[in-house]
């Protein structure tokens, strides 16, 4: 039996390629995605995990982004309360970099440009009266606060596709397109999964091409697309510390060269210290921190803090490549941050849309353009709806996560604060489909380290396509800071046991 032709194939599963399956879904759209490795798996789980609108883009002039993505902050705040929270960022101020006037207005705009309702205003504090100012050294008297929000990325661009699929999408990892073949007024595409070494073809009406790092190699060699567009791999680098301050708020630091450099709190136990950015060549699976990224982010942190950072101090780093829209700019900083939509849709042939560029943070209108760039190669009507949803998990009432945090812990009493936390977290509502009818800690299964059982492990191949330790470490959670070795491996053998069950209950 031939299978049903689909109305749309996106290539991607990062957080761009899993929000436009989302929308596309939910607009009654046959829709399948193909990632060929996990969801996540590189440039969307690698970022400074950051709702924002970009601070720094306001001295690029760049205030379309910055206005789209304030205002997003807040829409995204009420979809997934469980992984996006408010966070306060103090910026000290340096007095041999930009001046206080300076900073004052570009708080100002940035306070009014996107319409905030839920985050509290900018302020000026004095840091020898605040708890922010004791990590600092004493040279710096004063500081700027302002507010973003704090993501959960990885977690994020699953929640879209989980949604996706949820809707109707067939959400395909592990899954690499081979080829794609114009045959009339579709694409026939021929794909192949890295799991059992299996080759398909499917068919579609139009492709997104959504790949990130591998845009140009999508349209080079795998649909034959010639694009004007071209694109620039900028690779960003982070590290994470032990814990160097014990309150809850973040810091941006201003440097020499006029970049920022971010310490946020992070796991609990740990702070999150990036970006770099530099111009990247190379494999982009395979890029690393190098030691000059290192000696350039502990320099950052160690022109404001008291306690000095060491690169043996670090637990852990990750690097990740951004294709970026390549505006020509001088240096990888400046390089535009904004996306741009690109449409080859020839007169009764299939279209192809490709995504350049874009963050995190505007994603979800980034679909809603993507969608009504398609919707006349299509036949559909653009119908809006995103806005408005919540994302699996964060149906929480009144998107008031506190109150959501007790009413769980108090629901299970069992489970010790630290998992509890843990749970309502990563899982919002859906920590409830995870639990079951579980009563203690043994009805969980085998606990295979830290505070990981065989109960979450369940729900997250099952539900989450999670198949390898990487998967479920370092990005359905971060309980790979938590595990040893030893664990790790014990989690590898348990996961290759599973697996075959899992992937004929998926």
């Amino acid at each position: 039996m031939t299978e049903q032709p689909y109305d749309l194939l996106i290539i991607g599963g990062g957080i761009n390629g899993a929000g436009i399956a989302r929308d596309a879904a939910g607009r009654g759209l046959r829709v399948a995605l193909c990632e060929q490795g996990d969801l996540a798996g590189q440039t969307s789980s690698k970022s400074t995990k950051l709702i924002h609108g970009g601070l720094r883009y306001l001295e690029h002039y760049e205030f379309r982004l910055v206005r789209e993505a304030l205002a997003e902050r807040e829409v995204l705040l009420r979809a997934a309360p469980h992984i996006i929270w408010p966070l306060s960022f103090v910026l000290p101020h340096h007095p041999a970099l930009r001046p206080p006037w300076m900073i004052r207005a570009g708080l100002f705009l940035y306070d009014h440009l996107g319409g905030r309702k839920l985050l509290p205003p900018s302020r000026a504090i004095e840091l020898k009266d605040h708890p922010a100012g004791e990590p600092l050294l004493k040279t710096y008297r004063r500081a700027f606060v302002y507010s973003d929000c704090w993501v959960q990325d990885a977690r994020l661009v699953v929640l879209n596709a989980m949604d996706a699929r949820e809707r109707g999408a067939r959400i395909m990892t592990r899954t690499r397109l081979m080829s794609a073949r114009r045959e009339g007024s579709r694409w026939r595409a021929t794909l192949r999964s890295s799991i059992d070494g299996s080759q398909f073809t499917l068919e579609s009406r139009a492709i997104v091409n959504a790949a990130g790092p591998w845009i140009r190699e999508v349209l080079d060699d795998r649909v034959l697309v010639a694009s004007k567009k071209s694109v620039r791999l900028v690779v960003g680098s982070h590290v994470v510390v032990p814990r160097l301050f014990s309150h809850g708020m973040a810091y941006i630091f201003q440097n020499a060269d006029g970049r920022v450099v971010f310490a946020i709190p992070y796991e609990r136990d740990f702070t999150l210290i990036g970006t770099t950015e530099r111009d990247f060549e190379g494999a982009p699976g395979e890029a690393q921190i190098s030691g000059d990224e290192i000696d350039y982010l502990c320099g950052a942190v160690n022109e404001y803090f008291e306690t000095k950072l060491q690169p043996d101090s670090i637990a852990w780093s990750y690097s990740g490549v951004r294709a970026l829209f390549d505006d020509e700019a001088k240096s990888a900083s400046a390089v535009t941050r904004d996306y741009f939509l690109e449409l080859e849709a020839p007169s009764g042939g299939p279209s192809v849309l490709s995504v350049f560029g874009g963050k995190i943070t505007t994603y979800r209108k980034l679909a809603e353009h993507a969608l009504d760039r398609l919707a006349a190669p299509l036949g559909v009507r653009a119908r809006t709806w995103t806005e408005r949803a919540a994302l699996p998990g964060g149906d929480i009432e009144h998107a008031d996560f506190d109150r959501f945090h007790q009413d769980f812990e108090r629901a299970h009493p069992w489970l010790p604060p630290a998992l509890a936390s843990r749970l309502a977290r990563d899982y919002g509502t859906r920590a409830s489909h995870l639990l079951g009818d579980a009563g203690g800690l043994t009805d969980l299964g085998e606990r295979i380290g830290a505070d990981l059982y065989e109960a979450e492990l369940d729900y997250l191949m099952g539900r989450e396509w999670a198949q390898s330790a990487e998967d479920v470490l370092w990005r359905r959670t971060k309980l790979g800071l938590r595990f040893t070795a030893a664990e790790t491996n014990r989690l590898a053998d348990w996961l290759a046991r599973a697996a075959p069950a899992s992937r004929h209950s998926a």
